[in-house]
């Protein structure tokens, strides 16, 4: 029995979804706890409720929809591309109060042409909202992690900074904090005088041999998750970013493409604009977003209420070109979002890279929205 009520429009959700073609699934609320602690981020982790098998095994209760799907869809051996559609309950502390609720979206697994894709789960979005709360202006936002991604690439920073940023790409308090720290390094603190010896003179050999008699004496050897050789390279690294400096010119760039924030319209000759005068080569990730652009104009969508902001994400991991949310005008309640998520099947265990995109639905939202 759920604890909660399925809202009354739920009939008129389920015609939207075989109306677009998709099959409707279904996934146990108790799932594997790993795939969400690894792929999902760290906002989501940080809400979802655990629990253990008889055997010790990490379970939780369903904190979204998309993980279980692809897993599903691994699991079951079946073929692309797929549309998938879902209603049912997730479990996880929200900010505004509560820890269950509805939610229902779709998942368009593997269709190749990914602009066309893009812009069909922007489509139906709109256009199932445009259903449940008629007459209700809606605002569409969208960002590109793919284009962030290039941008912080064609800077030249290591890789270690870039996975940093990309990591916190969407959370822009975060976001800020690195880039402070990448304006003013600040020293390493808190090293054994031994460990930061052999890392200044660059003695990785070293390292490794103390790093492991380090281990053998305390006992930790036995339970480290972690050998000495990864241990060493971890402490190179964070040596490495500690002292990684972002020119000012640099700075200047990054911060210029974190504040873009103009209508969908005018997007792709901001941003070609930009990488000019920048003088940044953004390359296939531009190429993706022009095609995105030309899909939504193609398919009908209407863009005049759509706005693209650079530094806009969505607080998942998994993302990886597209994020995009809908609200009604004028208010700050998200009704939809979704994005694309190419990395996210091979990552759960698919043999092939299959390309995926999808959006979710709060239900409860668009209850009060409808009511208002």
């Amino acid at each position: 029995m759920p604890l909660i009520n399925l809202p009354d429009f739920a009939g008129d959700l389920l015609d939207e979804f075989t109306v677009r073609g998709t099959e409707r699934v279904d996934t146990p609320i108790i799932q594997p706890a790993e795939p969400f602690l690894d792929m999902a981020g760290e906002d989501l982790r940080r809400r979802i409720f655990m629990t253990e098998s008889e055997t010790g095994a990490s379970l939780c209760l369903r904190p979204e929809f998309t993980i279980p799907v692809c897993l599903r869809h691994i699991e079951t051996a079946t073929g692309t591309p797929k549309r998938y559609s879902y209603l049912g309950e997730i479990f996880r502390q929200r900010r505004e109060g509560g820890h269950e609720f509805y939610q229902a979206g779709i998942e368009d697994l593997g269709d190749g042409d990914t602009a066309s894709a893009d812009a069909r789960a922007i489509g139906d979005a709109i256009g199932i909202l445009n259903r449940l709360v008629a007459g209700q202006p809606l605002s569409v936002t969208l960002g590109d992690q793919a284009v962030f991604e290039a941008v912080v690439q064609a800077l030249g920073l290591p890789s270690g900074w870039q996975k940093r940023l990309i990591h916190a790409f969407g959370n822009m308090i975060h976001l800020e904090t690195l880039l402070a720290r990448l304006a003013s390094p600040q020293p390493v603190t808190g090293l054994d005088v031994h460990v930061l010896d052999f890392l200044n003179r660059g003695d990785e050999q070293g390292l490794v041999k103390h790093i492991d008699a380090t281990m053998q004496a305390t006992g930790y050897s036995t339970n480290a998750s972690r050998s000495p050789q990864e241990i060493a390279r971890r402490l190179r690294e964070k040596l490495v970013l500690s002292e990684t400096r972002l020119d000012d010119a640099a700075f200047l760039v990054l911060e210029e493409f974190l504040s873009l924030s103009v209508p969908l319209a005018d997007a792709s000759a901001v941003l070609a604009g930009f990488a000019d005068a920048a003088g940044l080569n953004l390359g296939n990730a531009l190429k993706s977003f022009d095609a995105r652009v030309k899909a939504l104009a193609k398919s009908g969508v209407d863009a005049s209420k759509m706005d693209y902001r650079a530094a806009f994400g969505r607080p998942l991991d998994y993302y990886t070109g597209l994020v995009f949310e809908v609200t009604v005008e004028g208010s700050s309640a998200v009704l939809a979002g979704g994005g694309r998520f190419d990395r996210l099947m091979t990552l759960l265990g698919a043999k092939d890279r299959i390309p995926a995109v999808g959006f979710a639905l709060w239900l409860d939202r668009i209850e009060t929205a409808r009511a208002a």
